[in-house]
C-alpha cells in the first residue's frame, strides 16, 4: 500500500500457505481450529523444511496478545497493530465507522499530538502509516529502521491507549471528507464500482453484518457524531480485542519489556464474542441491472451464497474456483473466451470471511455482447465441467505456484507480521498453517465434484448486469432495476471546516511519563547487497544479488527498445508482440506452455513499456534451471498462432474501450499528449487504438520481433537462492543460441519544458463525482545532476506522502482529496514534473487554487525544519532500502541502466546530507513554477469548466469538443 493511500479490503485475504512445512516456536499457545487461507502447491518427492517462521507469543494481563518473530537480515522492523473488528461489528444507519477509525487513528493521540504517527513516520524513515479494513478486522502497520522500534512501540500504544480524547467535531467532519472522497475515488467515479453494493444487499439479509460495504454509505458517514465514534472505540478498540506482531531485527527481552511499559495499564474492555457464522441466502434467484455512467462494455457477475473462511468446503471451493476459470484447460476459457468469443477473460473466485462466503463468477464481455448469451454461455461452461470433471493431474497443477506465492509473501518483514496477525485472531495460533496445509493436501477431485454441485448446481444465485448508459438492451432478461445511490454534485454543499482548532480535554492519565518521544536506539545502517556481474558471450550483460532469506528465484531479461522502436502510424505492435510470446511456442502449443509454467511453480510474463520489452520472472530455487530453459524456449521459438493473435487483439481492443470511460486512464493518457505532443511517440497509449490494433497483422509483430529483439541491447537480473557460477551455468544455452545484431536504439530525447504559459486543459466525463487533476510539464532526465537534488527538494511538496503539504493542506487541512502526490519521473530521456489527484467535484477550482498556491509559497515558506525532517527521512529509511527482492531487483535494474556504482545509496545519502535550505530554494524556483505548467482537469465539464477561468491562466480548453 503507498503511503497516500490507506485501503479499504472488502475481503480477507490470509498470506498462501505451502507444503513445506513451517517451523514454528510455540510459547502458551494451545491448537485451535483451523484457519482458512489460499492453497500450497505440492512439491515433487518429500518436504523439507526449507524456511523457518520461528514466533513467540505471549500475553498481557490486561489481554493484549503479542508476537515476536526475528529476522535479521536487514536492519528493519515491522509492526502490526491488528484489532479484531471491522465493518461487521457496525450498527445499521452508523456503516463506515470501522473503516473511519483506520483513518481517525492516524490523526492524532494525547501525547503523539497533532499530525501523529504521520509526522513520526518522516522523522525516522518509516515505510509510511498505513491500515486497512475489512468486515473482520482492521489493521495498522508500517516498517520502520529498527533504531526505532521503541518509537513505534510508544506510538501504538498511544493510539490504544491516549487517542479518543483528541477526536472532536472538527477533526471528524473533515475526516467524513476525506472518506467520502476515497468512496467517490473508489466507488462512485469508478467503472462497475457499485456491483459489491448491489450483491451484498441482494445476498444478505438487512440484519446480516456483510450486508453494507465496509466503506459505510455518505449518508450514514455524514451522520456519525463524535459520541457515536467514542462509544465505538471503546467497545472494540480494547486490549483484549487487539494483537500485536513484531517482526524483524531486534532483541526480543527488551521488546518485551517496552511492550509491557507501554501497552500494560491499558485497560482491559467487555468481553467480546464472536460472531456466528451465517451464510447468505437467495431465495429464489435474483436478476439486477444497473446503467453504469463509467461502464463500455456490459459486465455479468453471478454469485452463489456459499462457506465462511473456518469451513472445510472452502478449500475444495478454491480448487473449484480455479479449475472453471484459470488457464486455456479452464472451461469457462474454453467456452467463453475460444468457442463463442464473448469476453477475454472469466474471473471466477471463492470469497471467504470470518462469517460467511460467495462464490463468484464475473464476465466483462465484449462491446455490445448480449448478457444473455454470456449467460447462456455460462450454463454451457458448467455442462462441460460435468461432463469431463477435474482429473488428479489438474488438482495438482491448480496447486502448482502457490508455495512460490507463500515464500513471496514472507519476502519482507511486514507480509510475515501480517501472516501471523491473521493466523492469530481467526484461530488463536499464529503458527497454524501445518494444519491449513494439511486441508489443501486433502483435497480431493470427488470433492470438487461435490462442492460443486453443493453449492452451485441448480442453486439459487444473484446476478447482475451493469451495463453503458443508453444499453439497457445488453442486460440479463427479467432483470429489474438495482437501488444505487448516486450522489448529486452540488456547489458548496459541504460545509469548511477548520481541523487546526485544539481539542480540549482532561489527560488521561498515567503511571509513566508519556509526553515525551522514546530516544533512537542503536543506529541502523543500511546493508549494502553484494553485486555480481557477468557479460555473456552473446553480449547480454548479467547482474546479480545472492539472497538466501526464501527459497525463491526472481529474474527479469530487459530488452532495450519497447514503444519507442515502433512505427506511430500502427501503435500496439509491442505490447501484442509481448503478450504473444506466451502464447505457445514451436514446441508448444499454447495450453501445453501454460501447464508447463504452472507446474514448476513459476511465472513468467513478457510485456511491453514505453523503452523496453521485458521477461519477469518468478521461480521456486529448485526449479530455476528448468524455468529459464522455458524462458529460453519462448524467446527463442515464439509460435505465433493465429487463433490466439486473434482472441488477443479482440482482447486489446476491449481494454481500450474500457480506458475511454475510466477518469484516471483518460487523464494519463491526455497528459502524455500535452507533455510530448501528438507528433512524439512518447504521447501514445502503448496499447494503441481499436484502428491500428485492427490494422496490425502477425507479419507486423514478427517483423518487430526479428529486427528489434538481442542480447546486445539487453540486460538481465537475478536475485535468489543461487550463487553467481550456478546462475551462469544455467545461461550457457541461452548465450550459444540467441545470437547478437544491431538494434538502432533512439538516442535519449530531450522534451522543451512544456507551455511558456500555462494553460488549463478539460476533459468532460458528464456527472463524474470526482475530478482527476494532472499538472506538470517536461522537466528533467534521471541522468541531470540536478535530478536527485530535485527529488529531495520535492520532499515535503509531495513526495513525502502524509508528511508533504499537498497532502497536510489538500486531505488533512480541507479534506478535497483522499490522496495527492507530486514527483519528478525520468530516465535517460527527459521525464516530467507531475502533481496528480482526484479531487471532490465541487471543490476543482479551490483544489487547483490551492495548489498553485502551494507551489507560489514553496521556496518563500520553506524552513530549516522541512530539511530536518527531508534528511531524516531520506536517511533513516537507507536501512530498508534493499529488504526485499523487488528492491534488490531494481537496484541492479539502475546500476545497469545508467552506469551506477553498488554504493549509489551511500553517494546520494551525501548528496542530502549537504543540502542547505537556499539550495532547496534555489531548485523550487527553477523547477516549481506553476505559469510553465499544464493544468489538466478530467471531470464533470457543464458544473466545473466555467468555474476554471478563475484559475487565472486563460479560458479552459475542452479537449473533447
Amino acid at each position: 500500500m503507498k503511503v497516500a493511500s490507506r485501503a479499504v479490503s472488502s475481503t480477507l485475504v490470509l498470506a498462501a500457505s505451502c507444503l513445506l512445512p513451517l517451523s514454528t516456536t510455540l510459547a502458551q499457545d494451545a491448537p485451535k481450529p483451523p484457519a482458512k487461507t489460499p492453497q500450497a502447491a505440492p512439491s515433487k518427492g518429500k518436504a523439507k523444511a526449507a524456511l523457518k517462521v520461528d514466533y513467540q507469543k505471549f500475553t498481557l494481563a490486561n489481554g493484549l496478545e503479542v508476537i515476536f518473530h526475528v529476522d535479521r537480515s536487514d536492519p528493519v522492523v515491522a509492526v502490526n497493530l491488528t484489532a479484531h473488528v471491522g465493518s461487521a461489528r457496525e450498527k445499521a444507519g452508523r456503516t463506515g465507522f470501522a473503516h473511519l477509525f483506520e483513518h481517525l487513528l492516524f490523526l492524532e493521540s494525547e501525547n503523539l499530538g497533532k499530525g501523529g504517527l504521520d509526522k513520526m513516520t518522516a522523522r525516522i524513515g518509516g515505510s509510511g502509516a498505513n491500515g486497512s479494513t475489512s468486515h473482520d478486522r482492521t489493521n495498522y502497520l508500517q516498517t520502520v529502521p529498527k533504531d526505532a522500534l521503541e518509537k513505534m512501540i510508544w506510538a501504538e500504544a498511544d493510539k490504544l491507549g491516549w487517542f479518543i480524547n483528541t477526536v472532536t467535531d472538527q477533526v471528524l467532519a473533515k475526516e467524513k471528507q476525506v472518506v467520502k472522497n476515497e468512496k467517490r475515488q473508489s466507488v462512485d467515479n469508478n467503472p462497475y464500482g457499485h456491483t459489491s453494493y448491489v450483491i451484498d444487499k441482494a445476498i444478505y439479509p438487512a440484519d446480516h453484518p456483510y450486508n453494507w460495504q465496509v466503506i459505510g454509505s455518505l449518508e450514514d458517514l455524514q451522520n456519525a457524531t463524535v459520541d457515536d465514534v467514542k462509544e465505538f472505540f471503546r467497545r472494540w478498540y480494547v486490549p483484549n480485542n487487539v494483537t500485536l506482531v513484531i517482526a524483524g531485527d531486534f532483541d526480543t527481552t527488551q521488546a518485551k519489556q517496552w511492550v509491557e511499559k507501554y501497552f500494560g495499564e491499558i485497560k482491559r474492555g467487555e468481553e467480546v464474542k464472536p460472531l456466528a457464522k451465517r451464510a447468505g441466502f437467495v431465495k429464489e434467484t435474483v436478476k439486477l441491472y444497473h446503467e453504469d455512467n463509467f461502464a463500455r462494455v456490459p459486465a455479468l457477475t453471478m454469485v452463489w451464497p456459499a462457506v465462511e473462511q473456518l469451513h472445510a468446503d472452502s478449500y475444495a471451493l478454491d480448487v473449484l474456483s480455479e479449475y472453471l476459470s484459470r488457464g486455456k484447460k479452464a472451461p469457462f476459457y474454453k467456452v467463453l473466451v475460444e468457442d463463442k468469443k464473448l469476453t477475454s477473460n472469466v474471473g471466477i473466485g471463492n470469497r471467504t470471511s470470518e462469517v460467511a462466503g460467495q462464490f463468484m463468477l464475473s464476465v466483462r464481455a465484449f462491446d455490445g455482447k448480449s448478457l444473455d448469451e454470456v449467460a447462456s454461455a455460462v450454463n454451457d461452461a458448467f455442462a462441460l465441467f460435468e461432463k469431463t470433471g477435474i482429473s488428479e493431474k489438474d488438482l495438482n497443477r491448480i496447486k502448482a505456484g502457490q508455495e512460490t506465492q507463500f515464500y513471496n509473501s514472507l519476502s519482507s518483514v511486514l507480509g510475515k507480521s501480517s501472516q501471523l496477525a491473521e493466523y492469530n485472531y481467526l484461530t488463536g495460533n499464529p503458527g497454524y498453517v501445518e494444519q491449513d496445509i494439511k486441508n489443501i493436501l486433502a483435497v480431493t477431485p470427488a470433492d470438487v465434484m461435490r462442492v460443486y454441485e453443493k453449492y452451485v448446481k441448480g442453486k439459487n444465485y444473484v446476478a447482475t448486469s451493469f451495463v453503458p448508459k443508453g444499453k439497457l438492451n445488453l442486460a440479463l432478461s427479467g432483470s429489474a432495476k438495482a437501488e444505487v445511490a448516486e450522489e448529486k454534485i452540488v456547489q458548496g454543499a459541504e460545509a469548511a471546516v477548520d481541523p487546526n482548532i485544539n481539542a480540549t480535554y482532561t489527560k488521561t492519565p498515567s503511571k509513566i511519563a508519556r509526553d515525551k518521544e522514546p530516544a533512537y536506539g542503536p543506529a541502523a545502517e543500511v546493508k549494502i547487497p553484494k553485486v555480481w556481474n557477468n557479460k555473456l558471450a552473446n553480449g547480454m550483460q548479467v547482474y546479480g544479488i545472492q539472497n538466501d532469506e526464501v527459497p525463491l528465484m526472481q529474474f527479469d531479461i530487459i530488452i532495450d527498445g519497447g514503444l519507442l522502436l515502433e512505427d506511430i502510424n500502427k501503435i500496439g505492435v509491442a505490447n501484442l508482440m509481448a503478450r504473444m510470446m506466451t502464447q505457445g511456442t514451436a514446441k508448444k502449443t499454447p495450453q501445453e506452455l501454460e501447464e508447463a509454467i504452472q507446474q514448476l511453480g513459476a511465472s513468467i510474463i513478457v510485456s511491453a513499456r514505453t523503452e523496453d520489452v521485458r521477461i519477469t520472472v518468478n521461480t521456486l530455487a529448485r526449479n530455476y534451471q528448468a524455468t529459464v530453459a522455458l524462458v529460453e524456449e519462448i524467446l527463442l521459438e515464439p509460435r505465433w498462432d493465429e487463433k490466439e493473435f486473434g482472441l488477443l487483439k479482440q482482447s486489446v481492443i476491449s481494454q481500450i474501450r474500457q480506458q475511454e470511460a475510466n477518469p484516471n486512464a483518460i487523464a494519463g493518457n491526455a497528459y502524455s499528449k500535452l507533455l510530448y505532443g501528438e507528433n512524439n511517440i512518447r504521447s501514445r497509449n502503448i496499447l494503441g487504438s481499436a484502428d491500428s490494433i485492427n490494422a496490425i497483422t502477425l507479419d507486423d509483430l514478427k517483423a518487430y520481433y526479428a529486427k528489434n529483439l538481442s542480447p546486445s541491447v539487453a540486460r538481465m537480473h537475478v536475485v535468489g537462492a543461487l550463487e553467481k557460477t550456478g546462475v551462469t551455468a544455467s545461461l550457457n544455452d541461452l548465450s550459444k543460441k540467441w545470437k547478437a545484431k544491431k538494434v538502432d536504439l533512439p538516442a535519449p530525447a530531450t522534451v522543451s519544458a512544456g507551455a511558456s504559459t500555462a494553460k488549463v486543459y478539460f476533459v468532460d466525463v458528464p456527472d463524474a463525482k470526482q475530478s482527476v487533476l494532472q499538472i506538470g510539464y517536461p522537466a528533467l532526465a534521471a541522468t541531470d545532476k540536478d535530478y536527485y537534488a530535485a527529488t529531495v527538494m520535492n520532499y515535503i511538496l509531495g513526495g513525502g506522502g502524509f508528511a508533504s503539504r499537498l497532502t497536510q493542506q489538500l486531505r488533512e487541512g480541507k479534506g478535497y482529496t483522499y490522496g495527492i502526490r507530486s514527483g519528478f519521473s525520468g530516465s535517460k530521456s527527459t521525464g516530467d514534473f507531475s502533481i496528480s489527484s482526484g479531487v471532490r467535484t465541487n471543490v476543482t477550482l479551490e483544489s487547483a487554487q490551492l495548489v498553485k498556491q502551494i507551489l507560489q509559497d514553496y521556496a518563500m515558506t520553506y524552513s530549516d525544519a522541512d530539511l530536518e525532517t527531508t534528511k531524516s527521512f531520506l536517511i533513516k529509511s537507507n536501512a530498508r532500502a534493499f529488504e526485499t527482492s523487488n528492491a534488490k531487483l531494481g537496484m541492479l535494474e539502475n546500476i545497469s541502466k545508467y552506469g551506477w556504482t553498488p554504493n549509489y545509496v551511500k553517494d546520494r545519502e551525501q548528496i542530502v546530507k549537504a543540502m542547505t535550505v537556499e539550495q532547496i530554494k534555489s531548485l523550487s524556483q527553477k523547477y516549481l513554477d506553476p505559469n510553465k505548467m499544464f493544468w489538466l482537469v478530467v471531470g464533470d465539464a457543464k458544473t466545473q469548466l466555467p468555474r476554471m477561468k478563475e484559475l487565472g491562466f486563460g479560458e479552459p480548453i475542452l479537449l473533447n469538443k
